[in-house]
């Protein structure tokens, strides 16, 4: 605790948004380059060093907050890059896209604004690179043991990490054309340039993981055949079935759904075409959905021109304070946020008729209505109350030429044939059956990630990619040193 007085004394400051007018116009991240580092030593200063860190319990990963915050106070970037990739392999990954479950458990935020552990993180894991503080890290020998990893997003490839540095011989395997799953093509560039990933998997590729791309295991190689040939085959797949919006109209042409839209601007972006063949460009755009794949939809379709976004949200405006009765501290708490993409469209005017920035609250779809052609021009709309009933009186229109559902996922695709051919149990849910020590009824096949916990959090996705990691290697050697930080069955504290 380099100042005992630091969160007394000096006021939160996060990391400043270029302006609106600016980052519109291009696809990088929406920060200000190099304006965090100047000031982030003095925000880790508020760190309290509680008798109690909550923000421990509140990440899955057990991330050492309050060492590295002390440790950045003082500078030692060196000693803060071992504490901060000790208990996370992808620290830029999580300081740029996780919502900080951390910040709602910090001890501060109990009557102040909370220490800015996601800023801490991001700046000591941008430091570490800029300094050659993360180096690749091959085994020291190799196990004679092989794992095929199946998904190459967060879990996969954090379980791959940890294997490979184990001294296994893993082989990643990915269905799409390049590495990072979601991360690749479901977050959009000004969220996270991909240039941060491919660091992560040249250093993956130094120290011996072996990546197979354009291979959808079940399709291209079968999932049985596969099982033959490795010791262990770990299913990293993700929750890619979306869910569907059945109303009136969904068969119209320009209904699609989000992860159908977005991998075009992220192709856009990796140079493969000069526009994207489903271009908000000139469009009246409606997103039916209010998290943050919608908002990434959002901030997608205002850097393609389009001439008006508005956002659905079935749930009610949330408050702009936590509810102590509702969601005590240190729960999550489901707050008024604005996002870049939500400031953009509330700078930028893009939906008159939004309650707030782009979005429209409690509102339900009832039907889409169409042109003689067959495409989509209207979004007829309703109110709802906390029941989701609707309310009497409050139908209304929206002109709407692409309409993107960002419903969320029940489950991983079910299209490939992996699980067929594997014969591996499901959950009523949809998801991949697991016992507690991460196995699916079939030997030598482990489950993680949102395949078999559910749609979650990256921060989950890396601690269930670092957690099977350790399972597999006890099944394959009788024991493990690797860090466990979470059981299949964890889940974040709520009330």
């Amino acid at each position: 605790m380099a100042d005992p007085k630091g969160f007394m004394t000096t006021p939160r400051k996060d990391w400043p948004r270029r302006p609106v007018e600016e980052r519109v116009g291009d696809w990088d991240e929406v920060y200000v380059p190099g304006a965090l580092l100047p000031i982030i030593s003095k925000q880790a200063d508020r760190c309290m060093d509680c008798g109690i860190p909550f923000c421990h319990e509140a990440c899955p990963l057990g991330n050492l907050i309050p060492e590295w915050n002390d440790l950045v106070s003082r500078e030692d970037w060196r000693q803060a890059a071992d504490r901060l990739h000790a208990t996370n392999n992808f620290p830029e990954f999580t300081g740029r896209l996780c919502p900080a479950p951390c910040e709602a458990g910090c001890v501060l935020a109990i009557n102040q604004p909370a220490v800015t552990i996601k800023n801490v993180e991001v700046a000591v894991a941008d430091r570490a690179w800029e300094l050659g503080f993360a180096p690749p890290r091959p085994p020291d020998r190799l196990s004679g043991r092989t794992v095929a990893v199946i998904g190459s997003g967060p879990t996969g490839l954090a379980a791959a990490q940890q294997l490979t540095r184990a001294g296994h011989t893993v082989a990643v395997y990915e269905k799409d054309d390049r590495l990072g799953g979601l991360m690749r093509y479901g977050i959009p560039e000004f969220k996270m340039e991909k240039r941060h990933l491919e660091r992560r998997i040249e250093q993956m590729r130094a120290e011996g993981t072996k990546f197979r791309t354009s291979t959808a295991v079940g399709r291209d190689v079968g999932a049985a055949e596969l099982r033959t040939r490795y010791d262990a085959v770990v299913i990293a797949t993700g929750a890619t079935a979306w869910r569907e919006l059945d109303v009136p109209g969904r068969e119209l042409a320009g209904v699609q759904q989000a992860m159908e839209y977005l991998p075009w601007a992220n192709r856009v972006c990796e140079g493969e075409l000069a526009v994207s063949p489903m271009s908000a460009t000139g469009k009246h755009v409606v997103i039916v959905g209010g998290g943050d794949t919608g908002a990434d939809c959002l901030g997608t379709a205002v850097r393609e021109g389009a001439a008006s976004v508005t956002q659905l949200d079935i749930y009610a405006q949330p408050v702009g304070e936590r509810d102590e009765d509702v969601e005590p501290w240190p729960t999550y708490p489901k707050i008024y946020r604005l996002s870049a993409a939500h400031e953009e469209a509330r700078d930028l005017a893009t939906a008159p008729a939004a309650d707030a920035d782009a979005r429209l609250f409690a509102a339900s779809t009832l039907r889409l209505t169409g042109d003689e052609d067959g495409h989509v021009r209207s979004l007829h709309l309703v109110e709802v109350d906390a029941a989701r009933r609707p309310v009497t009186g409050t139908e209304r229109t929206l002109p709407a030429d692409l309409v993107l559902l960002a419903l969320g996922f029940s489950g991983p695709d079910r299209g490939d044939g992996l699980v067929e051919q594997l014969g591996l149990e499901m959950e009523p849910r949809g998801t991949v059956a697991r016992d507690a020590g991460f196995g699916t009824n079939v030997p030598g096949v482990f489950a993680a990630g949102d395949a078999a916990r559910g749609q979650s959090l990256i921060v989950w996705a890396i601690a269930e990619g670092r957690a099977v990691a350790a399972a597999v290697d006890r099944y394959l050697t009788g024991s493990s040193q690797l860090p466990s930080p979470i059981g299949p069955y964890d889940r974040p504290m709520t009330v």
